[in-house]
């Protein structure tokens, strides 16, 4: 068993993961970690916040972003995955190189969170080679690529969740005829990846479809773009003031589903998720029955 499968449980809503990015780029906080003081400061604090997987990438997934090399990447991250498993959290590495990937597990990470299909194959034999777990995105190209502001054309799915649980599945025979058990496989719809506003919230409401797949579901809503747009915001609100939109996604996905909540504001997550799983448990007590009194009718 790989050390994610003890923290899916239920009955606490969703595992929360943290966000680090090693980037001077990122489209919320680009450049704000790229200090080791800074960066092993903000993983203390997503700990105790709650999160229980941190979540590190040195190459900004934006759209419009360049690809960077796995000599970058790997200088960015310097030693800030040894420092993160030696605080006791499940580590995750944000990457789809098979380079970057094989380090960053041996360094201590037990998860790969590739933003990418294509890969599935190599990093799948890796985590298995590893005893680590495999998150693959549903995503249909580079990120250079891909349009901005969630505007991707309306017609460029048949049917948004079919089309994505086809799409993704392909990938992931690939990962599971490389090795990786099935039960260290996790789906992510990729959210706003190639995807407009529309597209996103729909894979959100019929997340139970996804889930029916039978591997654990991760979102990532935090901080995007279409989560303005979904709002109403022409142009959509800055990242920063997207706190609101970004909760009421995963709640709405946690409910249908959703295992893991990939998340910048690990508190505002953790606390949003731990009142919705108070009330669903407070929903499932048995009611007393009404004493007799109660149902006859008053006179005056």
């Amino acid at each position: 068993m790989t050390p994610l499968r003890p923290l899916l449980d239920r009955r606490a809503g969703a595992a929360v993961m943290g966000i680090l990015n090693r980037t001077p780029d990122s489209f919320s906080d680009g450049g704000r970690f790229v200090d080791d003081g800074a960066a092993g400061a903000q993983i203390d604090a997503m700990i105790d916040e709650g999160a229980v997987i941190i979540d590190i990438g040195a190459e900004s997934t934006q759209p419009g972003a360049t690809a960077i090399s796995a000599t970058e990447q790997l200088a960015r991250l310097g030693g800030v995955v040894a420092a993160a498993a030696a605080r006791g959290v499940l580590v995750s590495i944000d990457t789809t190189s098979p380079e970057v990937a094989a380090r960053a597990l041996r360094d201590g990470a037990r998860m790969v969170n590739s933003v990418s299909l294509e890969p599935a194959a190599e990093l799948g034999a890796l985590a298995a080679a590893h005893g680590a777990s495999l998150v693959l995105m549903h995503s249909r190209g580079a990120m250079a690529d891909m349009p901005a502001f969630s505007s991707y054309p309306d017609d460029a799915y048949t049917d948004v969740v079919a089309d994505v649980a086809r799409e993704w599945s392909l990938a992931a025979d690939r990962a599971l005829r490389a090795g990786l058990p099935r039960e260290d496989l996790v789906l992510d719809p990729g959210l706003g990846f190639f995807k407009n506003a529309r597209h996103s919230l729909e894979l959100c409401a019929r997340l139970e479809e996804l889930a029916a797949l039978g591997f654990p579901v991760l979102v990532g809503p935090s901080r995007k773009s279409f989560v303005a747009r979904a709002a109403g915001e022409e142009p959509p609100a800055p990242a920063h003031r997207r706190l609101g939109g970004s909760l009421a996604v995963a709640l709405a996905c946690v409910e249908r589903g959703a295992a893991i909540v990939r998340a910048h504001d690990v508190a505002e997550t953790r606390q949003a998720l731990a009142v919705a799983a108070a009330l669903r448990a407070l929903g499932k007590r048995p009611r007393p029955a009404p004493r007799a009194e109660e149902g006859r009718p008053r006179h005056a």
